[in-house]
């Protein structure tokens, strides 16, 4: 691609590998769930964790050590041969595969632990960014529909061997409304035109299957949950523009089961599927708010969204999303930050 990766791009030594036989795995377990499927990518994810877990997975800096990086690679496929006799896998093929770019992989090999930690001391500014979400969290998701990881605060702290004493900044990042791909309850969802619109509008397509993301309104108690359990220290409201041309905009403001109030995000699935979603409504607004570059140049409804939601969040909004490019974000200081600047 004619992309200058070197020193710029690195791997750390103890991440685990997620190898083809994972892939199949991934693909058989699905099958064998029929109508319980959970809807995973089909990446080799979870077998991956599972390996590593059962303490017989490969980590890149096994690479070093071929030979014994060669044994654990064919113990592992003996593994899951004996549990898995409908795998097909060629064991000496993929060694072959990593014994030809092992000597590539290890040039881009640190120990992160130090390296991070070495950068913290030197000064450096650390950014980590997470993928997936709260909600699909191993342990605070919505269990089993989630990954087999922690794409929560916590896993700063597990994954990058840095002290949590050395975070100074928690930043969320939340859609201006709900998507979900796959499986899984979703209490806010969407199947109007409402919801159609807000996939059409936001290209809303899962990023490693393209399947199209389901959506719904901005689900406040999720929300709640979510920085109870992260602890933000200021929010990133992104794709408010997707809800441009919508006559009213609601917002899921709380859970009612049986007549009363949930407190926090229940964990039992059949308890969320039967609940109630509580909505307020507000003024929605047609003007393009893409080149808007300050929060007073949105609407007036716009902008009583965002207040709306920092109130319900108690957590203020720092950045707001007004379109698709990069650069399309307003800066929002928070009152007290502007007072100390003047």
């Amino acid at each position: 691609m004619g992309i200058d990766y070197q020193g710029r791009i690195l791997i750390s030594d103890r991440a685990h590998m997620v190898l083809d036989l994972h892939q199949e795995v991934d693909g058989i377990n699905e099958l064998r769930r029929g109508r319980n499927k959970i809807g995973t990518t089909k990446k080799g994810i979870g077998p991956a964790y599972s390996s590593k877990m059962l303490r017989n997975g490969v980590r890149v800096g096994d690479l070093r050590y071929f030979e014994d990086f060669t044994e654990k690679m064919r113990d592992l496929v003996q593994f899951y041969k004996d549990n898995y006799p409908e795998l097909e896998a060629d064991v000496e093929a993929e060694i072959k595969v990593y014994r030809d770019m092992k000597d590539k992989i290890l040039t881009m090999t640190v120990d992160s632990v130090s390296y991070l930690n070495n950068a913290y001391v030197a000064g450096k500014k650390i950014l980590v960014e997470g993928a997936n979400a709260t909600m699909l969290d191993i342990d605070f998701g919505t269990y089993p529909y989630v990954t087999s990881s922690n794409p929560s605060i916590g896993s700063v702290c597990t994954g990058g061997g840095i002290s949590p004493n050395r975070l100074n900044g928690i930043i969320g990042i939340v859609k201006a409304y709900c998507t979900r791909v796959g499986e899984g309850p979703f209490p806010t969802e969407l199947h109007d035109n409402v919801g159609e619109h807000l996939g059409t509008v936001g290209a809303e397509f899962g990023t490693t299957t393209g399947r199209p993301r389901r959506c719904g309104w901005l689900d406040i108690p999720q929300m709640r949950y979510s920085n109870m359990v992260n602890g933000f220290t200021e929010l990133n409201l992104t794709k408010l523009d997707v809800l441009t041309g919508l006559q009213k905009v609601k917002i899921g403001v709380a859970y009612w089961h049986k007549g009363k109030k949930l407190d926090g995000m229940p964990s039992n699935l059949q308890l969320l599927q039967d609940s109630v979603v509580e909505y307020e409504e507000l003024e929605g607004w047609a003007e393009d708010i893409s080149k808007c570059k300050t929060f007073d140049e949105l609407p007036a409804a716009a902008q009583k969204y965002v207040l709306r939601v920092e109130e319900l969040l108690g957590t203020h909004i720092k950045w707001i999303g007004v379109g698709p490019d990069r650069f399309d974000v307003i800066t929002r200081p928070h009152p007290l930050e502007k007072a100390y600047i003047s």
